[in-house]
């Protein structure tokens, strides 16, 4: 792991914070941090922890990956956005919003993987010699669905 680069990365935390039109203060508080602490890492005079600036990739709503690149503690990736980068960068959805779609999406990719399986709510599951895809029934709208 290389030292973190401590200019480059409040210089980049400074941008961040000044793009999404919030202040020193405001990061500070959405990050869990105290001002000070957060003014002096912006200006290069504190070297701020993995934890920290996770924190503060939360306050800018950012992936935690983006500062960790730009602190040289992660190496950066081949040009590209990641979808988990892309959910977490849209400033059209809320945090409840984001974590639900990154769990879906998680879940989507583990399934894919063969990790897991997805079980709809009423369907049986047949023992593993008779796996057969599951006979779904959909009820039609504004029916009660029964147990």
């Amino acid at each position: 792991m290389s030292p973190v680069n401590v200019d480059a990365i409040g210089s980049y935390i400074r941008e961040q914070r000044e793009q999404a039109k919030i202040s020193l203060r405001q990061l500070a508080q959405a990050a869990g941090i105290s001002n000070p602490y957060l003014s002096q890492v912006e200006r290069g005079l504190r070297r701020p922890s993995a934890d920290i600036l996770q924190q503060i990739a939360k306050g800018l709503r950012i992936s935690a990956e983006a500062l960790y690149v730009q602190a040289g503690i992660l190496d950066d990736r081949p040009p590209g956005i990641g979808v988990s980068e892309a959910v977490l960068a849209d400033p059209a959805l809320n945090e409840r919003q984001k974590q639900m779609l990154l769990e879906v999406y998680e879940s989507f990719r583990k399934e894919n993987a063969g990790e897991t399986r997805t079980i709809l709510v009423g369907e049986t599951i047949p023992p593993d010699d008779e796996q057969e895809p599951p006979n779904e029934t959909v009820p039609e709208p504004g029916q009660n669905q029964v147990a």
